[in-house]
């Protein structure tokens, strides 16, 4: 898998993180009794907590080997590939100091 796409997936598990949104991560399998688990983590049990709620689920795969398509920064107009334009990522840290958007 592409560096870039697996970070981009990292990052996104980590803005949930950030929400205390739950996050699992594992290999997806279906157990003989039919059920679907992520690692060790059976999903109807996981799903639970969220029963009469309206949720997204977001599912990446780590083993997607298709690249992630370039973008243009919508501020400066630099193509890059992630999350973030390096431009004005870098753009931000020397004039603020931060490194969050």
């Amino acid at each position: 898998m592409p560096a870039v796409r697996k970070a981009a997936i990292r990052e996104l598990a980590a803005a949930a993180y950030e929400l205390d949104a739950k996050v699992v991560e594992g290999e997806l399998r279906r157990t003989p009794q039919g059920e679907w688990s992520v690692g060790e983590t059976p999903l109807s049990d996981w799903l639970q907590a969220f029963a009469g709620q309206r949720v997204y689920l977001i599912l990446a795969s780590l083993e997607d080997e298709r690249p992630l398509p370039a973008k243009v920064c919508r501020t400066c107009g630099t193509e890059y590939m992630g999350t973030e334009c390096p431009r004005c990522r870098e753009a931000r840290i020397r004039l603020r100091g931060s490194k969050t958007p």
